[in-house]
């Protein structure tokens, strides 16, 4: 696949930091996320706060690639930010490189809440799918600014490793698989480092990767950006017009659409099956929803729709596209999962 962005380039893009996260996870030592002397390499070492500070970005684009959940993915950074400040000033200086540090300990933080989901999604009303981000997502800095600006340099790099169809794929791994295959094919971290996260040995992350990339679909020619721009034009402008005919011949017969509403709005509780079927589901929404206005957006840096009404965010679809046609329809209703997007697409 074709990478994009700065810093690590692995093989499912960037994480997008300004340096090479394979400089080192390090140890974060012994216990879950626990605290104690990172081991790995240079990279921030010796750093200051605001040396420290500075590995904010990287450590969100890690972790929302690992929990599929920009909210998850802040909490975490914040919690391991505060793990690190709550150690004694002499102990911070024996750690020879913060950034590894905080990354093991994010790493560990992530797997713990990876583990914890699994039973949460259980109980989850519907189909969970993974939170989606707008271009250029802001978040908000710690006790500062809630009016929704955020820190410019907070931000999650869109490349392939965020797509809607990717992040998918990772929630059908463990949480060990995951965090292996993540850091390890996404960030090029070595697995000599990932061992420190997991508590494993290399060779054992080394086969946690090669599991997970099992779970992946065959490697399939990306469709350019261009190209699936314009079949998410087509489909936005035959639901407007309820053409249903142009409608089925976009979508694959064999597509699925799947809804996320987490019991909080009305949807579908199960996908969706067969071209024809969401055709006729899409126009019975536009028959319904009188006032709905269809954007043209950026879903997890590739072309999607956002549907909104009175100002407000009701839906964001996410689209695959196969061949010039619609194979797979995410579509995220759940309004604490659009928070972004009412003020992104306003």
């Amino acid at each position: 696949m074709e990478t994009a962005g700065t810093g690590a380039t692995g093989t499912y893009g960037s994480g997008g930091s300004a340096r090479t996260p394979a400089v080192g996870v390090g140890s974060a030592g012994a216990g879950s996320a626990g605290a104690g002397a990172g081991t790995a390499g240079a990279g921030t070492a010796g750093a200051g706060t605001a040396g420290v500070a500075g590995e904010r970005r990287q450590l969100l684009n890690v972790a929302y690639r690992l929990l599929g959940s920009a909210t998850e993915a802040e909490d975490a950074v914040q919690d391991a930010y505060a793990r690190w400040y709550a150690l004694p000033g002499h102990r911070q200086a024996e750690i020879l490189s913060p950034g590894a540090w905080l990354t093991t300990v994010t790493g560990r933080i992530c797997l713990d809440l990876l583990g914890s989901a699994r039973a949460r999604r259980e109980r989850y009303v519907g189909a969970w799918l993974p939170e989606p981000l707008p271009d250029r997502t802001e978040w908000e800095t710690t006790g500062g600014d809630r009016t929704g600006r955020g820190d410019p340099a907070d931000q999650i790099v869109l490349d392939e490793s965020v797509a809607m169809a990717f992040l998918v794929v990772l929630e059908s791994m463990t949480p060990a698989e995951r965090v292996a295959f993540v850091l390890h094919d996404v960030f090029r971290y070595p697995f000599a480092e990932i061992a420190g996260v997991l508590d494993r040995t290399p060779a054992a992350c080394k086969q946690l990767a090669a599991s997970a990339r099992r779970r992946l679909h065959g490697d399939r020619a990306p469709v350019p950006a261009t190209g699936r721009a314009e079949v998410v034009r087509q489909v936005k402008e035959a639901w407007q017009s309820k053409d249903i005919a142009a409608l089925v011949a976009l979508l694959d017969p064999a597509a699925v659409m799947t809804a996320d509403g987490g019991g909080l709005v009305g949807t579908v509780p199960h996908p969706v099956e067969g071209g024809a079927r969401i055709a006729r589901y899409l126009l019975a929404i536009a028959e319904k929803a009188p006032g709905l206005e269809l954007l043209e957006h950026s879903v997890n840096g590739t072309p999607g729709l956002v549907a909104r009404r009175d100002g407000h965010t009701m839906t964001v679809a996410a689209f695959d596209i196969s061949d010039d046609r619609v194979t797979r329809i995410w579509a995220v209703r759940n309004p604490e999962k659009l928070r972004p997007w009412t003020r992104a697409t306003a």
